[in-house]
C-alpha cells in the first residue's frame, strides 16, 4: 500500500500512478472486466459472420442455431460487463478521490499556515475538492483507456485474420489517427491546466470575501467585490470553450478520417467477395472490425478524462512539494517551562521581521510582549510555540530545541489561545477538550470555569453538548472558549496571542487572577495591548521594528516616554473596546 511518506517523495507527474497503485485491486478487476468486454466485442462480429454464412448456405450448409445463440450470449455478456464496469468505475473513482483528499488534507495540516500563505485558502479548497475529484478518476480512466486501446488493436488483428489485405488497407491510414490523438492530448492538457488555475483564483477571491463579509457590507462594496471575485471568469469561459473546441475538432477530424478507412476496408472486402476470397459473413465481420478499429471517439473521451486527471494531479503535486513541518524524536526533561530564544531572526518576502532576538522566560513566570502594530509580536509568539520556525537562531524549552521534540511532546507541552480562536470539534465540550487525548467532563468544566465560560455555556440550548455550529457566541464568549481550551491543557508553556482583547473589564479581571497566579511548572507568554496586562506580568519585552528595544519589569519600563506612548493612544480605545465587548456579550447572548 502507498504510504504518506511515499507519496510526499512522488514527483507530481507520477501522482496518477500512485493513485492507481493505491487502488490496484479494483483497477485489476476493472481492467479484466473492460478487457473481457473488448474481447466479447471482438468475438461478436466473427460469430455474426459465421451465422450469416450458415443461414445463406441453407440446410446443407450446417445448423446456424448454435451461432445465433452464441451471438445472443455475447450481447447479454456485453450488457452485464457494461453494468459491472459502471459500478466498478464509480466506486474506484470515489475511493481514489477519498484517499487523495485524506492524504492531502493531512499533508496541508502538516505543512501548517505556510500552505495557506502560499496558495490561499480558497485555492486550497478548490484543489482538495475539485482537483482531487478529477485526479481520483485516474485509476478507472487508465483501466478503461487500456481496454479502449485493446479493442482497436484486436480489431486490426481480426482484420488480418480475415484477410491480410484488409489490415494493410487500414494500417495505411492509422498514422494519421495517431497524430490526431497526440495533438488532441497536447492541446487539451494546456486548456485544462489554465481552466483549473482560473477556478483556483475564483475560489481564492470568494474565500477572502467570505472572511471579510462584514467589512464588505459595511462599506457597501458588494458590487466591486463581486467584480473582483469574478475577474478570472472571462479566462475561465475562454479556456472552457477552448477545451470543447479542441475536443470537438478532434472528434470532427476523427469522423472525417474514420469513415474513409472504413469505406476503404469495405471496398477491398467487396472486391475480395467478388473474387470468392471472402464470404458474405466475412464481409459483415470485416465491416464491424473496421468500425471497432476506427473507434477514435471512444479513445478521445478516455484521453480527455486522463488529461483532466493528470492536470489536476499536477496541481495536487504542487501541494505535496511544500514540505511539512519536521519533528524530531526527543522528549522534554522535567522542568518548569523555561523558554529561551537565542539569536532568532525571521525574514518574510526579503524583509527582516524579527532581527536577532535573545530572550529568556524563566520557568513559572509570565512575560508580556508589547509593541506597535507590525513590530513582530504575533510572530514571536508563533515562534515560541513552533507554529513557525526561525530562519536563524534557535528556540528552546527547558533546554531542548523545539525542532528536536516529537509532535506529541511539543503540542502537549505548549498551549495556545488566540484573538479569534477556531471553535473546532462537534460540540462545545469537544472544542474545550480539543488538545486532550481523553478529556473528562470534570476537566472540561473546570477549565471553562477558570475562563469564566461555564455560566454562558450552561445557558446554551444543550449546554456543553451544544454543537459549535448552533452556539450563538459573541466575540468575547468565543475568546473565553479558546482560553478554556488552553487552561484545560495544563501545558508547561502557555502562549496567549491577544487572547483577552474582546473581554469586558470584569471578565478580564477574573481571568487575569487565574492567569497571573503563581504556577510552578508552567510559564506564560502573553502578547499584550493593555497596560493592565503588562503591569501584572513578571517582565515585559518591548519590540520595536523587529528588535528588542527594552526588557524588564513594567515599573522600570514605564519611566521611558516611548513605552508610555504605546499605551497612551490605546487607553481610550481599550475603554471603548471593553464597553463594546460587554454590550455585545449581552446583546448576542441567547
Amino acid at each position: 500500500m502507498t504510504t504518506p511518506d511515499d507519496i510526499r517523495t512522488t514527483p507530481p507527474a507520477r501522482l496518477p500512478r500512485a493513485t492507481v497503485r493505491q487502488s490496484r485491486a479494483r483497477c485489476t478487476v476493472l481492467f479484466l472486466t473492460t478487457t473481457a468486454a473488448a474481447a466479447a466485442s471482438l468475438l461478436l462480429p466473427a460469430a455474426l459472420g459465421r451465422a450469416v454464412d450458415l443461414l445463406l448456405a441453407g440446410p446443407g450448409g450446417g445448423r446456424p442455431t448454435p451461432w445465433v445463440l452464441a451471438c445472443a450470449a455475447l450481447v447479454l455478456l456485453l450488457a452485464v460487463l457494461d453494468a459491472v464496469e459502471t459500478v466498478l468505475s464509480a466506486t474506484t473513482n470515489a475511493r481514489g478521490t477519498a484517499w487523495l483528499r485524506k492524504l492531502l488534507a493531512g499533508h496541508v495540516l502538516a505543512v501548517g499556515p505556510r500552505a495557506a500563505g502560499r496558495f490561499g485558502t480558497g485555492d486550497l479548497v478548490a484543489r482538495l475538492v475539485g482537483n482531487a475529484a478529477h485526479a481520483g478518476t485516474a485509476p478507472a480512466t487508465a483501466a478503461a483507456l487500456l481496454a479502449a486501446l485493446a479493442a482497436p488493436l484486436g480489431a486490426v488483428v481480426a482484420l488480418w485474420l480475415v484477410d491480410p489485405l484488409l489490415a494493410a488497407v487500414f494500417l495505411a491510414g492509422a498514422p494519421l489517427l495517431t497524430l490526431l490523438l497526440r495533438a488532441f492530448a497536447r492541446d487539451a492538457s494546456r486548456c485544462v491546466a489554465r481552466y483549473q488555475e482560473a477556478q483556483g483564483r475564483i475560489a481564492t477571491g470568494l474565500a477572502e470575501a467570505l472572511g471579510g463579509f462584514r467589512t464588505i457590507a459595511a462599506g457597501g462594496t458588494a458590487g466591486r467585490e463581486t467584480d473582483r471575485i469574478l475577474r478570472p471568469l472571462p479566462e475561465l469561459a475562454r479556456e472552457g470553450r477552448r477545451m470543447w473546441q479542441v475536443q470537438g475538432r478532434a472528434a470532427a477530424q476523427a469522423v472525417a478520417v474514420a469513415p474513409l478507412l472504413q469505406i476503404g476496408v469495405l471496398a477491398v472486402a467487396g472486391v475480395l467477395l467478388v473474387r470468392h476470397r471472402l464470404s458474405v459473413g466475412d464481409v459483415l465481420a470485416a465491416s464491424r472490425y473496421a468500425v471497432l478499429a476506427t473507434g477514435v471517439g471512444v479513445l478521445v473521451g478516455q484521453l480527455s478524462g486522463l488529461v483532466r486527471a493528470r492536470a489536476a494531479a499536477r496541481r495536487l503535486g504542487e501541494l505535496l512539494e511544500e514540505p511539512p513541518i519536521p519533528y524530531g524524536g526527543g522528549e522534554l526533561p522535567p522542568g518548569e517551562g523555561r523558554l529561551e530564544l537565542r539569536g532568532v531572526s525571521v525574514r518574510r518576502a526579503g524583509r527582516v521581521v524579527l532581527d536577532r532576538i535573545d530572550l529568556v522566560v524563566p520557568g513559572g513566570s509570565t512575560l508580556a510582549v508589547v509593541g506597535r502594530s507590525g513590530s513582530g509580536k504575533s510572530l514571536l509568539a508563533a515562534l515560541a510555540g513552533r507554529l513557525a520556525d526561525p530562519d536563524d537562531g534557535e528556540v528552546l524549552l527547558d533546554g531542548v530545541p523545539l525542532r528536536e521534540l516529537t509532535r506529541d511532546e511539543l503540542r502537549g507541552a505548549v498551549g495556545h489561545a488566540f484573538e479569534r480562536p477556531a471553535l473546532l470539534g462537534d460540540t462545545v465540550a469537544d472544542t474545550i477538550g480539543l488538545a486532550l487525548t481523553a478529556p473528562s467532563r470534570d476537566r472540561v468544566v473546570a477549565a471553562a470555569r477558570t475562563a469564566r465560560a461555564d455560566n454562558f455555556v450552561r445557558r446554551l440550548p444543550e449546554g456543553y453538548a451544544t454543537p459549535c455550529a448552533d452556539a450563538p457566541l459573541s466575540g468575547g464568549e468565543a475568546q473565553r472558549l479558546g482560553l478554556a481550551r488552553a487552561f484545560a491543557q495544563d501545558a508547561r508553556l502557555m502562549i496567549l496571542d491577544d487572547a483577552l482583547s474582546s473581554l469586558d473589564t470584569v471578565t478580564e479581571h477574573h481571568i487575569a487572577e487565574a492567569l497571573f497566579r503563581p504556577a510552578p511548572g508552567s510559564s506564560r507568554l502573553i502578547v499584550a495591548h493593555r497596560v493592565s496586562t503588562a503591569a501584572r506580568a513578571d517582565a515585559v519585552v518591548w519590540l520595536d521594528g523587529g528588535r528588542v528595544r527594552a526588557c524588564g519589569p513594567h515599573e522600570r519600563l514605564w519611566r521611558l516616554a516611548g513605552y508610555r506612548d504605546l499605551f497612551a493612544a490605546g487607553r481610550q480605545r481599550d475603554d471603548g473596546v471593553r464597553r463594546t465587548a460587554a454590550a455585545r456579550d449581552v446583546e448576542e447572548r441567547p
